[in-house]
């Protein structure tokens, strides 16, 4: 029998979670601890455990924050709420949402300022949905699944625009498009993709390693959105079977068992040592050193926050 290892590229970090996890790093150096953040900064465990025990202080909800204290925004994003509560509790805010999720919440609000209903396909109780649907509370209706499309009631179908979250299936959030035209034929699109440049990338390398594996193993924690369809994707595109560990420790030695070709990706909070982990496991189980199948390269970076970056300035003078 001859086993094969594949590890999928693009892989892990994007720009946005980079971008966010630095965030936090660098107003821990710059302020000191304790930095306070709202919700976990991106949906990593691991990526929050280190960072709590370098004085980061992950809350639920602002009013766990002491007055005036400095606080982060996730990467997820929040709505205009959170913001206006942040400034009557006289709080310091850096907002470390990704700019790709940004770019949906000004979609939101330019669809609803000209009167569109808006029909945002996500998941309920996501961070980044009650961020963007709290842009337009009044008119948007949260979409989670192609079947729920029947069940959708707007007050005129001639105004209606849809947007998504930016961590879904590609493919099945298409097939929701395509029942939702099906009902509203005057269906606006959003200007550009919401599905992420990173979320796509990763699907379609997973898609590419799946097709001849028994067995792909999803490196990403539960609550991470894009890890959890990273998981279905490899089903649909042929794996025999695909689980998501959090790390090498939670790989049943039975997933093993006759298998011959496994694929490894991450999603896209997932620091790339805890997939080496997961590779190293491998190894030591009997399976050959991993080869690389990179699907494309990517090179996007963002800026840290604005308000960060003017902080950092006036530190170092530069």
């Amino acid at each position: 029998m001859t086993k094969s290892v594949v590890v999928a590229a693009p892989r892990g970090y994007c720009a946005g979670v980079d971008r966010a996890v630095v965030t936090v790093e660098k107003a821990l150096d710059l302020y000191g601890p304790p930095v306070y953040v709202r919700k976990q900064i991106v949906h990593n465990k691991h990526v929050v455990e280190d960072l709590e025990q370098r004085g980061a202080v992950f809350v639920e909800e602002l009013s766990e924050v002491p007055e005036g204290a400095t606080v982060v925004f996730s990467a997820h994003g929040v709505s205009p709420a959170v913001h206006e509560e942040a400034k009557s509790r006289q709080l310091k805010t850096i907002d470390a949402t990704c700019p790709l999720v940004t770019k949906v919440h000004h979609e939101a609000k330019r669809f609803a300022g000209q009167g569109q209903q808006i029909l945002l396909i996500g998941h309920a109780g996501h961070e980044e949905v009650e961020g963007t649907m709290g842009e337009a509370p009044e008119r948007t209706i949260l979409v989670e699944h192609p079947d729920d499309v029947a069940g959708v009631e707007v007050e005129d179908p001639s105004r209606v625009a849809w947007l998504s979250q930016t961590t879904l299936s590609v493919d099945e959030t298409w097939e929701t498009v395509s029942k939702l035209r099906e009902k509203f034929p005057l269906l606006i699109d959003p200007p550009s993709d919401d599905i992420c440049y990173a979320t796509q990338n990763r699907q379609s390398a997973v898609k590419q390693i799946a097709q001849n594996a028994d067995l792909v193993i999803v490196v990403g924690s539960k609550n991470s959105s894009n890890s959890v369809r990273l998981v279905e994707v490899a089903l649909e595109a042929g794996a025999k079977a695909s689980h998501r560990v959090d790390n090498a420790g939670e790989i049943d030695p039975a997933w093993l068992d006759g298998v011959e070709r496994v694929g490894v990706t991450s999603g896209a909070s997932v620091p790339d040592a805890l997939v080496q982990g997961v590779l190293d496991h491998l190894q030591a189980n009997g399976f050959p050193a991993a080869v690389e199948e990179r699907l494309t390269e990517e090179n996007l970076t963002f800026a840290l926050p604005p308000e960060l970056r003017k902080d950092l300035k006036q530190r170092t003078g530069r």
